[in-house]
């Protein structure tokens, strides 16, 4: 029983909000400052990836909706961390028309799809450049339900389509003061929580030990199924 994205929320209003926040931190953040959710990261390693990242998903918006994802390694050669509010403006630029046809992670669709995905690539690694220079970070209950919807009907979907996780045998309902996901068949346990917490669950960032989720069900299955490849 999965929810609908929240039908209120616009996305490139979100996304410019969230770049907001971002490089505010960023700004006050030393360059050399580890990052624990991104492995052996640095903050400056992270503020270059995300700008780079925001002009590869520019870069796509305006490639042939049927043809194939650009390189992105000229990209993040060519792009430093000092470049972050630019790379920001850019893709907002590039984002004006939500329908315009474009190639997205999941094939020929349209702009709206890198306004979402922006959208969640931002607010996550906001969330760890936060917790990296030790600020409390409020967040949008609305981003971070999203945020959960988008690994559940994509995310999660694409990686087994790609060959990166074999399909789920048991499934896990994730259950928010939002609505319920399905990740997964038929669901065998349940993980409820606030938003965000459910986002950062998905993404890695925490685990089922987090006090603010309650676990029920066969938690071995939920701790397997989380254990894999769920996101890029």
């Amino acid at each position: 029983m999965d929810t609908a994205r929240p039908p209120l929320l616009d996305h490139l209003a979100a996304l410019t909000t969230e770049q907001d926040a971002f490089a505010a931190l960023a700004d006050d953040a030393p360059a050399d400052l580890p990052v624990p959710a991104c492995g052996s990261w640095t903050t400056g390693v992270l503020v270059r990836h995300l700008a780079a990242i925001h002009r590869w998903a520019a870069l796509a918006t305006r490639s042939d909706a049927a043809g194939e994802l650009p390189d992105m390694r000229p990209v993040f050669r060519s792009t430093a961390a000092g470049d972050y509010r630019a790379a920001a403006g850019e893709l907002r630029a590039a984002l004006a028309d939500p329908d315009q046809a474009c190639v997205t992670l999941s094939g020929p669709g349209t702009v709206a799809e890198w306004r979402r995905r922006q959208l969640h690539e931002t607010f996550v690694h906001r969330l760890d450049l936060a917790a990296a220079v030790g600020v409390a970070a409020a967040v949008d209950p609305a981003v971070a339900a999203d945020c959960v919807a988008e690994v559940v009907d994509t995310m999660q979907p694409r990686q087994v389509a790609l060959g990166r996780m074999a399909p789920p045998t048991g499934g896990l309902r994730l259950t928010a003061p939002a609505g319920s996901w399905d990740l997964g068949p038929a669901p065998v346990a349940e993980v409820a929580g606030p938003e965000d917490a459910l986002a950062l669950l998905l993404w890695r960032r925490t685990t089922l030990d987090d006090d603010r989720l309650t676990v029920s069900g066969d938690r071995a299955a939920a701790t397997a199924l989380l254990a894999g490849p769920v996101v890029p």
